[in-house]
């Protein structure tokens, strides 16, 4: 199935303040707009593969998208979940490598696709565009490092609570008196992965997190309904 085309202005962007263009004024993000293409791409289908060589960034404008990782052993892992005013592709443009991952649509999402060509221009004409990926490549490193030293530190019960506290700051909606719903669709098998753990490990962990009260179940989603007692049981330092 292929994804779909649209016409998608930066400035009418729902992202607009979150990305890497958000100090652009609105002439030069016509600009971009008129040096990019905008695709809608549906669950399950890929925006690049693991191995692949980059043509140019990918703008998260709405969505969420998993950036899996591929072992010498055919084991999928996901290294990160990008929402809208994320970039993808970034790291392996800017050194001139093939795709380290692959990214993947976790639901329908719209995504803008820069050529490599002008969005090195960019970042050579604009200061504050050059100096915003460089926080973000930089963030990109902090959070490898935090998740490096959580899966050789931590036990699967401390990862499981530090992942949903993660999720509830990129993807919570605030449902009033403490409570708040995790609004992404992730499976346990995704989740699993995400933690370094087995599926069997992770639902006996969620059902243990739902008898102590610290979250809740809606069908599918999951509701943090004690965050205090999440941040203790991940062994924070918050």
């Amino acid at each position: 199935m292929k994804h779909s085309r649209e016409s998608n202005a930066c400035q009418n962007c729902p992202s607009r303040g979150e990305g890497i263009f958000c100090d652009l004024e609105n002439m030069e993000l016509q600009d971009i707009s008129e040096h990019k293409v905008t695709n809608l791409y549906k669950k399950g289908q890929t925006l690049f593969v693991q191995g692949n060589h980059p043509f140019g960034l990918y703008c998260i404008s709405s969505g969420n998208i998993k950036v899996t990782k591929t072992g010498p052993d055919g084991k999928e892992s996901i290294v990160r979940i990008v929402t809208g005013g994320d970039v993808l592709g970034h790291r392996s443009l800017f050194t001139n490598e093939y795709y380290t991952a692959t990214a993947t649509a976790l639901e329908d999402s719209r995504v803008c696709f820069i050529d490599k060509k002008y969005i090195l221009k960019v970042i050579q004409d604009k200061p504050s565009v050059a100096l915003n990926v460089i926080n973000k490549l930089s963030r990109d490193m902090g959070a490898a490092e935090s998740k490096l030293t959580s899966l050789h530190q931590k036990n699967v019960r401390e990862r499981l609570a530090e992942l949903l506290l993660l999720l509830k700051e990129s993807h919570g909606i605030d449902l009033g008196g403490g409570r708040f719903k995790l609004d992404i669709k992730l499976t346990r098998e995704e989740m699993a992965t995400m933690i370094g753990t087995a599926n069997e490990t992770l639902i006996r962990f969620i059902s243990e997190f739902k008898d102590e009260q610290m979250i809740e179940q809606d069908g599918k989603t999951i509701i943090i309904s004690d965050e205090e007692k999440l941040i203790e049981w991940a062994n924070l330092n918050y």
